[in-house]
């Protein structure tokens, strides 16, 4: 399944449904196959997408700092090449949010609602 999210204001968003589900359930929308975020509900929105995105950001810097402190307890000889490089395949929450964000807040400047179909 896709989400397709449609706005007056922007040009239409598709999204797989796992990570379509998860803004919906970040910005507090039943993940249904229909929905609306009205243009009062908006700025909320995008706060909690910004929020989430921080977290997700703090968790995986921690995680990183873990492996890291991990890898030299362990006495690696080379902590350079201990470290786990960032994977070219992985899309953070920040990649998949930044264009629903953007979305969203051209949306509310031209005072119109997203609504979302399957």
């Amino acid at each position: 399944m896709l989400y397709k999210f449609k706005s007056r204001s922007t040009a239409d968003l598709i999204l797989l449904e796992p990570h379509g589900r998860r803004l919906l359930q970040i910005i507090g929308k039943e993940p249904a196959a229909s929905g609306i975020v009205t243009v009062a509900q908006i700025p909320a929105a995008v706060a909690a997408l910004e929020a989430a995105v921080a977290e997700d950001e703090r968790q995986a810097a921690a995680q990183r700092a873990a492996a890291a402190a991990e890898a030299a307890q362990d006495g690696s000889a080379d902590t350079q090449d201990s470290e786990e490089a960032p994977r070219s395949d992985f899309v953070s929450l920040r990649q998949r949010a930044a264009p629903f964000i953007d979305m969203l807040r051209r949306s509310a400047q031209g005072g119109h609602d997203v609504v979302w179909g399957a």
